[in-house]
C-alpha cells in the first residue's frame, strides 16, 4: 500500500492566467478589427496588390509568350510511327499486354501506352530495354 507524506499540507494562492487564443487572419482582415488597431496605436501592416480584383488579362504576358516560341521549338519530338508499329506488333506476337511488357521492362503501364500511342518522348534507355525484351530494333535506322 502507498504511505501518504505526514508533513503539512499547504494550498497553492498564486493565480493562474490563461492566455486567449491567437485572432484568426480572416477576422484580422476585418475592417472593424483593422480600425480598431489604428485607434489603439497598434502596427498595422497594408500591402497593396498589383491588379488586383480585376478581369483584365496582363498586357506584357502575351508578347513574354511570342518571345519564348521564337526561341524555342514548337513540337517537341514524339516516337515515330515505324517505332511504334514496331513495337505493338512484336508485343503481340509474343502474345503481351501493355501491363506485362512494362513490367518486365520496370516500367509504369502508361509508359509503354505512350509509346505505342506516339505521346512519348523517346527515351533511349526505354527503347532499349523494349528491344531487350522485344527482341526487335527500335532505336536508329528501322528500314535497313
Amino acid at each position: 500500500m502507498p504511505t501518504r507524506s505526514t508533513g503539512t499540507i499547504t494550498q497553492d494562492w498564486e493565480p493562474v492566467v490563461l492566455h486567449k487564443s491567437r485572432p484568426k487572419a480572416q477576422d484580422l482582415r476585418n475592417p472593424k478589427a483593422v480600425n480598431q488597431a489604428l485607434r489603439s496605436g497598434a502596427e498595422v501592416q497594408t500591402i497593396k496588390k498589383f491588379d488586383a480584383g480585376s478581369n483584365r488579362k496582363p498586357g506584357p504576358g502575351i508578347n513574354a509568350r511570342k518571345l519564348e516560341e521564337g526561341t524555342e521549338p514548337a513540337a517537341l519530338e514524339r516516337v515515330a510511327v515505324e517505332v511504334r508499329q514496331a513495337i505493338q506488333k512484336a508485343r503481340l506476337d509474343k502474345k503481351m499486354s501493355q501491363a506485362e511488357l512494362a513490367k518486365q521492362i520496370n516500367e509504369r503501364p502508361q509508359v509503354v501506352q505512350e509509346y505505342e500511342n506516339g505521346k512519348a518522348q523517346p527515351n533511349q534507355a526505354v527503347l532499349a530495354k523494349m528491344e531487350r525484351v522485344l527482341g526487335v530494333k527500335l532505336r536508329g535506322k528501322i528500314g535497313k
